[in-house]
């Protein structure tokens, strides 16, 4: 798969030093895949859930660092690309604001 961006993962882990290896991990791991549809996210990571949000699209939503962390990004499957839209700490993505900015 394609990512866009890497960039967002290295500003999140700068903030949040913890956050860096599961970020890069997650990184390796998915650019190597080749994912067609959720069911094919789910072998790799098997926390993987959609969310919907305020535009009516759906996002992937990927655990982190034995949950500590939330990516949330758009996977399109058809051009093997996922578009990083953001990183967050559990307790910010537990109070849902950032589905308002999709």
């Amino acid at each position: 798969m394609r990512i866009i961006t890497r960039s967002r993962l290295k500003e999140f882990w700068e903030l949040h030093r913890q956050a860096r290896t599961p970020l890069e991990d997650w990184y390796r791991i998915s650019e190597k895949a080749r994912w067609e549809n959720l069911d094919d996210v789910r072998l790799t990571f098997p926390t993987a859930d959609l969310a919907k949000v305020k535009s009516g699209g759906v996002v992937t939503i990927f655990n982190i660092g034995g949950n500590k962390y939330r990516l949330v990004a758009a996977v399109h499957y058809n051009t093997k690309t996922i578009y990083i839209l953001q990183i967050m700490t559990h307790a910010d993505y537990s109070r849902g604001v950032w589905k308002d900015r999709f």
